[in-house]
């Protein structure tokens, strides 16, 4: 192993039942570096890192570590700390109870003769450590007075002051504003500069570029690349991490027949939700189908759930057929006319205990209110209706929806919101996770609903799908609204999406 090295992971296997989630992946981090882990959703990388710190114990493959002989298995996040190898996750995992000192010395506090806590030293550790890192806190004062960016520096310093040698940082960043963001960062360069190599987990291409010196991207469990930042434009990243080779891409004209309408059906100016969405505009006319385009964790959600109500925007306007309105909450958006399929079948769309016919009359019933009851034989009515004309597979309209495959799910969300009579549509990720000739069928009824008048918003990791449905992409990078790619110059091709995801597409 090189001298410089660090940690070398060669030939990584993992397989869950049915699932290969790492296959042969490979990572090296070196002294002293800021190593960014790249990938899209379900790419490996958090099961690369689960398979280091012993979360998951890996099917094969070798891991080598600077100071440590033979080949390293951790059973348990403990043998990873005791070799020097510490994660900061997401979610702080410390005591906000608790004061920072106690969150610093948990499990190791110093302790008087008789065996009390010494308050007194621990205090006066905390202070020289987190003075070392130059974070000006009170060490005394309970940990949830701070900020999250104050919390995960803390959890940084306790791991720092374990001899970390390894610092795993698993989406640090994704609630912090950009004034935290930056303290983090020149928390992080300062800890480079001690020889501390930083794994750096992130789905932000800007925070990329600016503090990372290296970059390893994944796919589908597999190692793509190990790339030097400084050697790697923006638009290569993105076609690394979403697999297209400029060589092979192609225009792909969108099927839709009908011309847009001049008649705007939704406005938005200056929205935007504190930690998740800068300020932005959008405008979709009567008939037309709108994406959001971006790599994972860009704000696409974030945007749609905005022009909905599920976060109530705390800046701009919007305006609905020409009216000025004040969306509270989402029952507001459904009474207006709107729908919203979430990209989370399971956790926010299926009510895994209903049945085909109770998930498709939710909304409907929801419009209508408490007082207005849909009998059973309508409910029988309307759920046959959207069971035939969208071919959902169900042996009854009585069977749970937890009884259906994933795509036939997918369909009875999307009853759902047909039933409602919607005139806007958003639609986000309406066909991850399924079939190829169910999703086909999707990208059809969206633009036959489009073709009838609908307006739809559509949100997909797939830019071939995006390519076929929408006519115009609004361009999401880091929470921000960056750019627009339209269809009036000529078809939309994958390049022109993937230089505006990478930042170089000019506004439209």
């Amino acid at each position: 192993m090189d001298n410089n090295v660090l940690i070398e992971m060669r030939d990584i296997t993992k397989t869950f039942p049915g699932v290969v989630a790492l296959d042969h992946a490979q990572l090296t981090l070196h002294k002293g570096e800021i190593h960014a882990l790249m990938g899209e959703n379900g790419a490996g990388k958090s099961t690369i890192i689960k398979c280091l710190t012993g979360v998951y114990e890996r099917d094969s493959g070798e891991v080598r570590m600077d100071g440590v002989e033979g080949n390293i298995y951790n059973h348990s996040t403990m043998d990873a700390q005791k070799i020097g190898i510490a994660t900061v996750y997401q979610e702080v995992n410390l005591c906000p109870n608790l004061s920072v000192a106690e969150n610093l010395f948990i499990g190791r506090a110093p302790a008087t003769k008789i065996g009390t806590v010494d308050w007194k030293t621990m205090n006066q550790k905390a202070r020289e450590i987190m003075n070392s890192l130059q974070i000006d806190v009170d060490v005394t004062a309970t940990l949830e007075n701070y900020s999250l960016a104050i919390q995960q520096m803390v959890a940084i310093a306790r791991a720092v002051d374990m001899n970390c040698r390894v610092l795993i940082l698993d989406e640090p960043t994704s609630s912090l504003d950009d004034k935290e963001v930056e303290k983090l960062f020149r928390l992080m360069r300062q800890l480079r500069e001690k020889g501390v190599g930083i794994l750096f987990v992130t789905h932000f291409l800007e925070q990329v570029y600016a503090v990372c010196d290296r970059i390893t991207v994944m796919r589908n469990g597999k190692f793509v690349g190990d790339y030097t930042v400084s050697e790697l434009p923006r638009v290569k990243l993105v076609a690394a991490m979403l697999g297209k080779d400029f060589d092979d891409l192609a225009s792909i004209k969108s099927e839709g027949g009908s011309a847009k309408s001049t008649d705007v059906m939704l406005k938005a100016e200056g929205l935007s939700h504190k930690g998740t969405i800068k300020p932005f505009n959008f405008v979709i006319h009567r008939g037309e189908v709108v994406g959001l385009t971006g790599l994972l964790g860009s704000g696409r959600s974030e945007t749609v759930r905005c022009l909905y109500g599920a976060d109530r925007a705390q800046t701009g306007t919007e305006e609905f057929k020409g009216q000025k309105i004040n969306i509270k909450a989402p029952i507001d958006a459904i009474r207006m006319g709107m729908g919203y399929l979430p990209d989370d079948r399971k956790a926010e769309g299926c009510i895994a205990d209903l049945s085909v016919r109770e998930n498709i009359i939710l909304a409907l019933q929801a419009k209508k209110g408490m007082f207005h009851t849909i009998s059973k034989a309508k409910q029988n009515e309307i759920a046959q209706k959207y069971i035939e004309e969208l071919s959902i597979k169900t042996p009854s309209p009585e069977t749970p929806i937890s009884q259906l495959s994933g795509g036939n799910q997918q369909k009875v969300i999307l009853a759902r919101w047909l039933a409602t009579d919607p005139e806007f549509l958003i639609l986000d990720e309406p066909t991850r996770g399924i079939d190829i000739g169910t999703k086909t069928e999707f990208q059809k009824k969206v633009l036959e609903l489009a073709d009838e008048g609908m307006s739809v918003v559509f949100i997909s990791s797939e830019i071939d799908e995006m390519l076929r449905t929408c006519s115009r992409l609004y361009v999401m990078r880091d929470g921000q609204q960056v750019g627009e790619v339209t269809s009036e110059d000529g078809p939309i091709t994958q390049e022109d999406v993937m230089n505006a995801i990478a930042g170089g597409a000019k506004q439209a």
